[in-house]
């Protein structure tokens, strides 16, 4: 059975290394698999979209509406835009950052209010957290993408050690370190996420 990745964000967002380090775990696996970005206006801030599809055999390296196991958004707007990709029964794993697109940049519309909410009211599992402010403690807000690998490490079956070497294998020496620092602090930050759900949940039907 192929499963199926989606990495949203804007242009400059590291959507892409977030891929290649996915799909250097999937081989470590022996999974068949395919990456593949389409690219928006990304020099202008501009939606860019990464497909991960694994499994025994991937034939195509793109992923349709309603096919998406899991989306992982790198700011709220794009979580929302790529919504209908997601499964009835995916995870949507988003960075609760706005970042504001051209029209809002030059005042031709405004920013939507309460995106996460409103997913959430129509019965998507988003689990989202401030990745900016984690990546930042790390030293860069370039390291979004890596914290949000780590919140979603929770979702695989991996070791942390085969993580990390993922990312070192696809990452610069000199920024090794730092980039499984921010692994980690995604990955205990997603404990934390997980958990406030796991309590809502469990104080809705008690």
């Amino acid at each position: 059975m192929t499963k199926n990745i989606m990495i949203v964000g804007v242009g400059g967002q590291g959507t892409l290394l977030a891929s290649k380090i996915l799909g250097k775990l999937f081989l470590t696996k022996d999974y068949d698999v395919k990456v593949s970005e389409v690219h928006g206006m990304s020099q202008r801030g501009g939606s860019v979209v990464t497909y991960v599809r694994y499994g025994d055999k991937v034939y195509s390296p793109i992923v349709d509406k309603g096919e998406a196991d899991i989306i992982i958004s790198f700011e709220l707007l794009e979580a929302a835009r790529w919504v209908e990709y997601l499964k009835k029964d995916g995870v949507l794993i988003t960075n609760t950052q706005q970042i504001n697109p051209m029209p809002v940049i030059t005042g031709v519309s405004k920013y939507p209010e309460n995106i996460k909410k409103k997913l959430m009211d129509m019965g998507v599992q988003v689990e989202g957290f401030d990745a900016l402010t984690l990546a930042e403690e790390v030293g860069s807000p370039k390291c979004v993408n890596i914290v949000l690998l780590g919140h979603l490490s929770h979702h695989f079956d991996f070791t942390e050690e085969e993580w990390h070497e993922a990312i070192r294998s696809c990452v610069k020496e000199k920024f090794v370190d730092m980039n499984i620092n921010a692994f980690e602090l995604g990955r205990r930050g997603g404990y934390t996420v997980l958990n406030r759900i796991g309590d809502f949940f469990t104080n809705v039907m008690s």
